[in-house]
């Protein structure tokens, strides 16, 4: 296979698992999280890389020619490598937003055996899950949509103004994320980007009188940094009220 085809096999692949992994945490967001309609993730299309990345990486591990002579033990050993990949994946994504952006786009503080916030054994057991349904059910469909690319490589144009698209929301969100940093650093706190969303929403809809942009999150009547004052106060509310709390018990 040429090299032009894997660039491009990837591409495919990174953008269709971004994509479904976007549709699956509106829907989580929605009724399991949040209990709202959220645009999740750091960008503002409907894209999610982790799962992009997660997609390729999962792929590509399914090929990795694992014979022990045993198939339960390839299919069980092939499994271990792709959840603790996507485990691995998350936690570096996770500690790059924190250390670099100031900026946690996720948070697992609450949940026990949590490490920093960004990994936990409950999740890691979830990406097990997600691995195992990708081996036993997804690895036919995914392949046999792989080799359909292959053979109608035209489609590689769509591809490429897909990633045109994403280069132009990744270069506007990371100039976002830059003013969200400086404040973060001015302030010395780390913005929780999920919960600064749901404080912005929540401003537009009982001040504004309409309803938040789904799609652009981030737009109300105030600027930015308006935004970010009052989210940092009601963080300060809600520590002094669980500290208060904890000061009772």
């Amino acid at each position: 296979m040429k090299f032009l085809d894997i660039v491009l096999i990837g591409a495919f692949l990174f953008f269709t698992g971004s994509v479904l992994g976007w549709v699956l945490e509106v829907f989580f967001r929605r009724f399991f999280s949040a209990k709202k309609w959220i645009n999740p993730g750091f960008l503002t299309g409907p894209y999610l890389p982790l799962y992009g990345f997660g997609l390729s990486g999962m792929f590509a591990i399914s090929r990795l020619p694992i014979e022990t002579g045993t198939p339960w033990l390839d299919a069980l050993l092939i499994i271990l490598i792709m959840g603790v990949s996507m485990t691995v994946i998350e936690y570096f994504a996770g500690l790059i937003f924190i250390k670099g952006m100031k900026i946690k786009l996720w948070d697992y503080s609450d949940r026990p055996g949590n490490i920093q916030g960004i990994i936990c054994p409950l999740f890691s057991f979830f990406w097990l899950l997600i691995s195992a349904a990708f081996y036993f059910i997804m690895t036919g469909p995914v392949t046999e949509a792989v080799r359909w690319f292959v053979n109608h490589i035209e489609f590689a144009y769509f591809v490429g103004v897909i990633t045109g698209v994403f280069l132009v929301d990744l270069c506007h969100s990371l100039h976002l994320s830059v003013k969200i940093r400086a404040f973060a650093k001015e302030k010395r706190i780390v913005v929780h980007y999920e919960k600064l969303k749901e404080f912005i929403k929540d401003h537009v809809e009982s001040f504004e009188q309409r309803h938040a942009s789904f799609c652009f999150p981030f737009r109300s009547a105030r600027a930015l940094w308006e935004d970010l004052e009052g989210y940092a106060s009601r963080m300060e509310e809600r520590l002094k009220d669980h500290t208060d709390r904890h000061k009772k018990k």
